[in-house]
């Protein structure tokens, strides 16, 4: 009897064990292949071009897009690492480096999306070719905003850096020649539209360009966009293989995406990378 009853007890054990295998295959299969992508949206126009434009075309193949929204881009990177959310998609390669090396995470981009270049913006001077000596120039004092600032300042022919400096990484110290010894002030990206008018000149990233509801026209001079400043999907690398994260990479190299952008982008507002033309 005792035999029987432990051999009962085995059996079920067995079966329990079993059980739970199977929901954690269950549980995995659905990660991989689930239908619902949460998104970390931040105010921009990343955000709005994924919501307006690449939502649609995941909804078409079946998939529901939730948001998360997040005032911080720093701590939408940290809810992607944590498995919070799924997919970011206002950051470039150079932010989401800097943030992998510094958090110890594995953040990776699935593909270039359009970018709004950075741009040399009117202040006191209202064009490239009213540059005099002792003018004042805003920039932003981030890393990787100052250094596309100070390439775009060379790009006028207004400074010249060191041919040895990568340009993603620029800064003050690379100046080598300063022909109009301009006065540059590195200052929170935020602050310079609103401070213009203490500028002979503001080199103002697109994103702020968005926020401070700005006439983009009025650029005198935009960057050219460095492989590791263009915007890229991001998501956590555990996704890579997922149904959902190929079919993010899917949409935004779609037929409909690019009529979209062929649609929306005649004042050339966006940079489109290569991959997506």
């Amino acid at each position: 009897m005792k035999k029987l009853k432990l051999t009962a007890i085995l059996l079920l054990i067995s079966a329990l064990l079993l059980n739970l295998a199977g929901c954690g295959k269950a549980d995995e299969e659905s990660g991989k292949d689930k239908m619902v992508i949460n998104v970390g949206t931040s105010p921009g126009p990343y955000s709005e071009l994924f919501l307006d434009a690449v939502k649609p075309i995941l909804e078409d193949k079946g998939f529901t897009v939730k948001t998360t929204d997040f005032s911080d881009l720093l701590q939408a990177d940290v809810a992607l690492a944590d498995g919070g959310v799924d997919l970011n998609v206002d950051q470039h390669t150079a932010y989401m480096k800097n943030f992998n090396e510094n958090k110890n995470a594995e953040l990776i981009s699935l593909t270039p999306i359009p970018t709004v270049p950075a741009g040399i913006f009117p202040g006191k001077k209202t064009s490239l070719d009213d540059v005099e000596k002792g003018d004042t120039v805003g920039i932003p004092n981030d890393a990787s905003n100052a250094a596309r600032a100070y390439a775009l300042l060379q790009k006028a022919g207004w400074i010249k850096l060191d041919d040895d400096v990568e340009l993603v990484k620029a800064t003050a110290q690379d100046i080598k020649e300063n022909p109009y010894d301009l006065k540059i002030v590195e200052m929170d990206s935020a602050q310079i539209p609103r401070s213009l008018q203490d500028f002979a000149y503001g080199v103002i990233p697109g994103s702020m360009v968005y926020a401070a509801d700005m006439d983009a026209s009025l650029s005198l001079l935009p960057e050219d966009v460095l492989k590791d400043l263009e915007l890229v999907a991001v998501i956590n690398q555990t996704n890579k293989d997922s149904k959902w994260a190929q079919a993010v990479i899917d949409a935004y190299h779609s037929d409909e995406f690019k009529a979209y952008m062929k649609e929306h982008n005649q004042d050339d507002y966006w940079f489109i990378p290569e991959e997506l033309k």
